[in-house]
This record gives structure tokens, sequence and C-alpha cells, in this order.
């Protein structure tokens, strides 16, 4: 078990990737704190888990919210005793051209995915410098590198978690504490099935159309990046054994995006 003993906090994990990376951790022997805005289906995923033998805790929690975000990890440290590993993955998907987004909606999308990752970060560094040891993980995107049409405010925020990456590694270094970025592909989960009729409507081309000649146009085999291959690279970047693997983003997308 390449995680035993471990503890992981993972947002956004009821549902998608993030439970996708939960139950595999599980299985690896760790500890896993699910957290979601929706508390009773993080608990439900924790139950799932305890079902199957490992060990875990539901948490509601809303990663904007500092207050929920430190009780949240206080609470996961009250059930484990630590935190080694952070999985910043909470995430959602509003897609406009530029000039109809709200200023609203701006705010909404980089809260939840630059401020979130900043406060879950901020909650748990304290118990890993206290312990020597951590991984921090964020939940990248091809569009940490990449942009496309619609998506401003997603694709600023991607872009922005590879540099908070970059300075938690260079800080948590002497606690031995790594930061890296994974960098999924489109991924068919519910956000992404989501996207499919809004990106038709948008421009003005069929669904089919938008799968093929949008969202896997530039894969080398049309195929989807899948909930398990991402589980996989969170997988790797929590189980390196030293600093020598941080403030990297690896990009997992079906040759999307090549580095």
């Amino acid at each position: 078990m390449q995680l035993k003993d471990k503890s992981a906090l993972i947002t956004g994990a009821a549902s998608g990737i993030g439970k996708d990376i939960a139950l595999l951790f599980a299985r690896e022997g760790a500890k896993v704190a699910i957290a979601d805005l929706d508390g009773k289906a993080a608990q439900a995923t924790a139950s799932q888990i305890s079902a199957s033998g490992g060990r875990a805790i539901g948490i509601a929690m809303d990663v904007t919210d500092e207050a929920a975000v430190n009780k949240g990890v206080a609470g996961m440290v009250d059930a484990f005793g630590r935190v080694d590993i952070l999985i910043s993955n909470a995430g959602i998907q509003i897609i406009h051209p530029l000039e109809e987004f709200s200023y609203a909606e701006w705010k909404k999308m980089l809260a939840i995915h630059l401020d979130g990752a900043f406060l879950t970060t901020r909650a748990c560094l304290p118990h890993m410098y206290k312990a020597g040891r951590g991984s921090v993980i964020y939940m990248g995107s091809v569009h940490s590198k990449e942009a496309s049409p619609l998506k401003a405010p997603y694709v600023t925020a991607k872009h922005g978690l590879i540099g908070l990456a970059k300075v938690v590694a260079k800080e948590g270094a002497a606690h031995g504490v790594r930061a890296n970025v994974i960098c999924p592909g489109f991924v068919r989960t519910a956000l992404v099935e989501k996207q499919i009729p809004e990106q038709a409507r948008s421009l003005g081309i069929s669904e089919e159309d938008v799968v093929r000649k949008v969202m896997l146009k530039e894969t080398v085999d049309g195929e989807f990046t899948t909930v398990g291959d991402v589980a996989e690279a969170a997988l790797f970047f929590a189980s390196f054994p030293t600093n020598a693997l941080t403030g990297q983003s690896l990009v997992v997308s079906h040759g999307w995006f090549m580095q």
C-alpha cells in the first residue's frame, strides 16, 4: 500500500474526479477526509469507503468560506491526528464569451478555484510543517497551459494554480512539503457533460461537433481522459518519496497538450 498510515484531505470529493481519487487513496491505505459543499454526499462517499474496509470521514465544506475551511481541517486533525496530503480539487464551470460574463460570475469562479486552494493550503500547511512532511496537489487543467474560448475565469484561475504551487514548493521545501499540479484534459464528468450543450449553443454547432471538433480535436486518439487516469496521477504525486518532484505540473490529456 503506497499511502499506508497517511491521511488525505480531498475537496470536491463527493463525486467525479475527487471521489475517484478518494477511493483509490483509501485502497492504498490512506485515511481520507471527504470534503464537499454537499455534506450528505460527502458522508455517503465516506460511508462507501468505510464499508469497503477503509477509514474515511465526510466534511461539509465551502472552500470559499474561511471559517468553514479552518473548521473542516481542524475536524480532520481531530479524527486522524494529522494532514499528510491535500488535494485541492473543488471546482465548477461557467461558460460565456468574455463580454457576457458578469462580475459576480467572474468572482465566483476565482473564489472557488483560487481562493479555495489558498484557504485549504493555508489551513493544512501548519500541520504539515509540524510533521516535517506533506504533499499539496492542485487540480489544474490543460487550461493551466492553454486557453479556450468561453472560459476566461476558468483559464485564469487554472493558470494561477501553477504559480501558487511554485510558491508553496519554494516555501515548503525546508519543511519537507511538496506542491504540484495535475492538469487533466477533458474528463467526462457531470461538469463536462453540462458544458457540451452549453458550448453547442454558444458556438452554433452540434453537440457531437463539440465533442469531436472542440473537446477532443487535439488529442492523439480522440479519447476522453478518465477519472481513473487522474487518480493515478494524484497517487504518483502523493506517494513520491522526495522533494525532487515539486513545483511541477503534469498534463494528463491524451496528448491534447504536450510539453
